[in-house]
């Protein structure tokens, strides 16, 4: 098949694409009181309570320290919360598949765009600390756009890799919840890279794409300086290959779904 007929027959779902996004959004929510108000409070919270515990030790000479953390956490949970949901997508829905004909790969999708729309929510929070410890407003932070795009495009790929792997290693899910913790402490979500580049590890920082994302959206919105081109081609560059093997691993197995979901 053609990319012109995949892209005709993805859009031929993009309703459905549209309400699966808003029915994921609902269920995260539901039962809570507040609903997606948590999605503001949850890491203003999360900020505070990292503040507090670390900033003695790697922020207390630094007021915006606070920033510095939720430039980290708020991506590292959108990539976290989002390979996850993109994960379980097909196992969740699969009384769905079995019924009805839908392209397998709009579960995932949808899945990581719902992540990525509560992320985009979040942001207020960001940009409500940001005032309060007046970081200065720079034309640098239109490049923020650039961290964003390409750790959307790595977590739609990682999740579409993850996705095919679950439905037949269903120790995965495990698996990939110690992954994301080692994940989190390369990514240099609450301290300075400097004290583990003096200890000879700092090639961590450089084999990891999430850790460059979050090195650049610092860059464009907390110190107001151009991005690291580097960061940004290598962490393309992997987020595009890691999108095409998803892809290719999605496209060769989905056929076989239905006889493990």
């Amino acid at each position: 098949m053609s990319i012109t007929k995949y892209v005709k027959n993805f859009l031929r779902y993009k309703y459905l694409l549209f309400e699966l996004v808003k029915k994921n959004i609902k269920l995260k929510y539901r039962r809570s009181y507040l609903g997606i108000m948590w999605t503001l409070i949850e890491p203003l919270l999360t900020m505070l309570v990292l503040t507090l515990v670390f900033g003695t030790f790697f922020g207390k000479d630094d007021p915006q320290y606070p920033v510095y953390i939720l430039c980290g956490r708020l991506l590292y949970a959108f990539f976290s919360s989002a390979s996850k949901s993109g994960l379980k997508s097909i196992s969740n829905n699969s009384s769905m598949i079995k019924k009805v004909y839908v392209p397998k790969y709009i579960y995932v999708i949808s899945a990581v765009l719902s992540n990525f729309v509560t992320f985009l929510i979040s942001l207020i929070v960001l940009v409500g600390v940001g005032a309060v410890l007046k970081v200065q407003v720079t034309v640098y932070m239109f490049q923020a756009v650039i961290p964003l795009i390409i750790l959307f495009i790595f977590t739609l790929g990682v999740s579409l890799i993850l996705a095919t792997l679950s439905v037949f290693f269903r120790d995965i899910e495990y698996i990939w919840s110690v992954a994301t913790m080692l994940i989190m402490y390369a990514s240099a979500i609450f301290y300075d890279i400097s004290r583990v580049i003096n200890t000879g590890n700092g090639w961590i920082f450089d084999i990891n794409p999430v850790y460059m994302c979050i090195a650049n959206f610092r860059s464009a919105i907390l110190y107001g300086t151009t991005i690291n081109m580097s960061y940004s081609i290598t962490s393309g560059i992997v987020a595009i290959v890691t999108l095409l093997i998803g892809s290719c691993m999605f496209y060769k197995k989905q056929d076989k779904f239905i006889l493990y979901i």
